[in-house]
């Protein structure tokens, strides 16, 4: 068997673990410490998050949808193959290693995307992105951390509490589109963003394109297409980006 290479690493800011990009013939993995953070085989969850949030906004003119996290690619390339050609995509890559790897050792994964008119891809923290806009997207997608609970930073939690989840609902349109990915279900986050007053769709997908493997979870959350008077200027609050899928 071909062993493991080491390709890279990074600071993950504001942990004390190394992101190390690691390469076995064709296949990439990305690394925290022991724990795979993603694989380049397994992309089946992160497509399913992009394609299902996308197309509930396909009749939306000029859509704006923002991701948290560059990754590997396979949220972005997901996103861009079901919106139309006058969408806008931002992602919010906060380690610049990644965006190396994108356009270095991994570009082959990536295909045509990250020269994809539609795509901006910005160095910084999507926690600001979403603090500083007001009715700006039309989806956010996050695949930040290990989900709801945070794995490489506490401070992610940041995204997924109840100040993070208000500032969310102010940055989407009316009718847009929160999506989540996590590793797994979890019943308090659901009851959050209920609170936050989205409407809550939890879909159970594979973590690969087969019938069989490891489940994940993508919740749908949906901002109701009616304004609400009560909105107000955003509030700030901070989180990091995990590399997304």
């Amino acid at each position: 068997m071909i062993p493991w290479t080491q390709i890279d690493k990074a600071q993950m800011p504001g942990a004390e673990i190394e992101l190390r990009l690691m390469r076995r013939g064709n296949e990439f993995s990305m690394m925290l410490g022991q724990n795979e953070l993603m694989n380049s085989r397994l992309s089946g969850s992160e497509e399913a998050m992009a394609t299902l949030s996308c197309r509930q906004i396909e009749g939306v003119k000029r859509p704006h949808v923002l991701i948290g996290g560059l990754g590997m690619g396979f949220t972005l390339r997901a996103a861009l193959a079901v919106l139309s050609a006058d969408a806008s995509v931002r992602v919010a890559e906060l380690v610049p290693e990644v965006i190396a790897w994108a356009r270095g050792p991994m570009v082959e994964l990536f295909g045509n995307s990250l020269g994809d008119p539609r795509a901006n891809i910005v160095e910084g923290d999507v926690a600001d992105v979403i603090g500083s806009s007001a009715s700006a997207f039309d989806a956010v997608l996050l695949d930040v951390d290990n989900g709801p609970e945070a794995l490489i930073r506490k401070a992610n939690d940041g995204l997924y509490d109840s100040g993070g989840l208000n500032a969310i609902h102010r940055a989407l349109r009316p009718g847009g589109v929160l999506a989540v990915w996590s590793s797994g279900p979890n019943a308090a986050f659901s009851k959050r963003l209920r609170a936050a007053d989205f409407g809550v769709n939890e879909v159970g997908v594979r973590a690969t394109t087969r019938r069989s493997g490891a489940r994940h979870v993508i919740w749908l959350a949906t901002k109701s297409k009616i304004r609400s008077r009560t909105e107000s200027k955003p509030a700030a609050f901070k989180a990091s980006s995990k590399t997304a899928r």
